[in-house]
């Protein structure tokens, strides 16, 4: 297991630095200059080009590559033009609030979606599947920034059930439990917003694979032998159903960090989506590269816990 976890690392440091290589690119050949979002428009070409030079884009583009490439290596991702500061704290320091919203959200969808999914497959045909089924598929084809913004408006603003904006409350100072309780309440909504079609994507995956599996001999030898219903479904026939599940969970976080953006910028959300924006309406060149590496980094990891789940979840998966 060891060798496998170090052999698939290794194969991930030619993906990551492709991915530096293009959203490099990417980043500097789309249209705008960073100068004029920091200088404004009302200078002179003499004072843009101090600018350029003090950042080093008056170079070639190769040569800026290179230099940053360097830089990487020895652990410097650079500065931010705007905020004057390195970047990688920047990033880190926002991670633990989007990682409490994706997870948050992940987890509930998974929890919430496979045991939607196992009802409607112990169901099948009854009015139950029909309306789990009926619901899923609507649900999935809601957008998540048409989502969050519903719920914003109706929710937060009209009913005055939960915060409208930020991570916790402005003019409090809690702690302990009611801090806990504060953030809570402020991730309600925009957990909502980011898991509602992780959990309908889960709940359909899981009623597929559990349809299947409660066919298995396994699940008739079970039964054979006496076994309550409820240990015949979650004992035996789950466990085998959930690995596709783990596949589009694994496969889904992706989806979940792209969703993310939207749903911090609706909700004011202090996390890597919100500081994303910011950055792109500044062109703070390094500060988006070293989002888009962190969230790399972020994806090649989960990809690698899904395929260690697979040999928890069936000890027949090895891997050498």
């Amino acid at each position: 297991m060891a060798r496998y976890v170090l052999r698939r690392l290794l194969q991930a440091v030619p993906l990551l630095l492709g991915m530096i290589v293009l959203t490099f690119l990417l980043i500097h050949l789309a249209p705008g200059d960073p100068i004029y979002a920091l200088a404004g428009e009302s200078g002179d070409a003499a004072y843009y080009a101090e600018m350029r030079a003090r950042f080093g884009l008056d170079r070639p583009l190769p040569e800026q590559l290179g230099i940053y490439f360097l830089n990487v290596l020895r652990g410097d991702l650079g500065q931010s033009y705007v905020q004057k500061q390195p970047v990688l704290p920047l990033v880190l320091s926002r991670v633990p609030a989007t990682l409490l919203l994706t997870l948050s959200a992940l987890l509930a969808a998974t929890a919430l979606g496979t045991w939607l999914g196992v009802v409607a497959a112990t169901r099948a045909g009854s009015l139950v599947d029909h309306a789990i089924t009926a619901t899923t598929i609507g649900v999935y084809g809601i957008p998540v920034f048409w989502l969050g913004q519903v719920l914003v408006i109706v929710v937060a603003a009209g009913l005055g059930w939960f915060p409208i904006q930020g991570m916790t409350t402005a003019r409090t100072a809690a702690t302990g439990w009611a801090l806990v309780g504060d953030v809570a309440r402020h991730l309600a909504l925009p957990a909502t917003a980011l898991g509602l079609q992780s959990l309908a994507l889960i709940a359909r995956v899981t009623r597929a694979g559990m349809r299947e599996a409660l066919g298995d001999d396994l699940v008739r030898t079970a039964r054979a032998k006496g076994l309550a219903e409820r240990a015949v479904v979650y004992r035996h026939a789950l466990p085998n159903a959930l690995l596709p599940v783990v596949t589009v969970v694994g496969g889904h976080v992706s989806t979940l960090l792209t969703g993310a953006v939207l749903v911090e910028i609706i909700f004011a959300w202090p996390g890597l989506g919100r500081l994303l924006y910011d950055a792109t309406t500044t062109r703070d060149y390094p500060l988006l590269m070293a989002i888009f590496e962190v969230v790399a980094i972020g994806v090649i990891l989960a990809n690698l816990l899904t395929d260690l789940l697979y040999a928890v979840l069936d000890p027949r998966v090895r891997y050498e």
